[in-house]
Parts: C-alpha cells; structure tokens; sequence
C-alpha cells in the first residue's frame, strides 16, 4: 500500500477513509442514537446535527423526521468521511500504523483534532450540533466510538 517515501497516495487515502469513516461514521451515530434514547428522545442528537442548514428547527426536534433526521445522518457521515481521509494521508503509510496501540493513538490523535477544530474553530452555525442534546461525557463518548471505528477501519484496510 505505502508508496515509496512514506506516504500513500490520495487514492489510497480516499478508500481507507471510505472504509474507516464509514465505520467511524456508524459507530458514532449508533452511540448518538443510543444517547438520545436514553435521554427519551434517540432521534433527537441526529436531528441536531442539521442545524447548519435548517437552523433552531432541527435543533428542537425530538421525533425522527426524513428531512432532520436523513440530513443529519448525512452530514454526520460526510464529515465522519473528510476526517477519515485526512488520518488516512498522514498515518496511513507508517508500519507502526498496523499495530493495535499505535493504531489507537493515532485514532484518538484524530477525533481529538477533530473535536478541537469542531468547537473551538468552527462557527456555531457548522458545529456538529449534538452538543445542543448531549451532556459533555456524552460527546466525549461519540468521539471515542469515532475513533473506534478509525482505529478499527484502517487495521482491516492495512491488512489488506
């Protein structure tokens, strides 16, 4: 997979991330969904997340509704896909990459980023927008179950 010089091409770097972001992407929206549920409203966190484009309305809806509810998803899936890719470019040609622990602290490194650059340098209006339904341990536990799904997607592409 690695190219000579220690860095896989972009095209290598779009299906790892296809793949880990997709898993990322399920994961994390599994454990939104699961989060809302609890909190009686399991919808509601994914509906959040179409606040970018449809404002307060998406951010108080409760019941699953296509229009919330499938844009949300989307959204949450997009981005899930650009983080993916970009972890993809910068760790995917290091051997210690296919390593278990190595592997998970590159994962943790992302969402972490990503986290950072979702709250303290995005505009309030593209913020991921379950933060609006959930507690703090709440989010950190979507970020968790994102990398999760890095770690755990870019080891089976690795294998390959």
């Amino acid at each position: 997979m690695p190219r000579l010089g220690g860095m896989i091409t972009w095209k290598q770097a779009l299906r790892e991330g296809a793949v880990s972001g997709s898993l990322a992407s399920v994961l994390s929206g599994a454990y939104l969904a699961w989060a809302g549920h609890r909190r009686g409203e399991a919808a509601a966190p994914i509906n959040a997340v179409s606040h970018w484009f449809f404002g307060r309305r998406s951010l108080e809806a409760d019941e699953p509704r296509a229009l919330y509810t499938l844009t949300g998803y989307l959204t949450h899936h997009g981005a899930s896909l650009f983080w993916a890719v970009l972890h993809a470019k910068a760790w995917g040609a290091r051997q210690e990459a296919k390593q278990a622990l190595p592997a998970a602290a590159g994962a943790i490194a992302a969402a972490s980023i990503a986290c950072f650059v979702d709250y303290q340098l995005t505009p309030k209006r593209f913020t991921p927008g379950f933060e609006h339904r959930l507690a703090k341990p709440e989010m950190v536990n979507v970020y968790a179950c994102f990398a999760l799904g890095l770690m755990v997607g870019s080891m089976l592409m690795r294998k390959r």
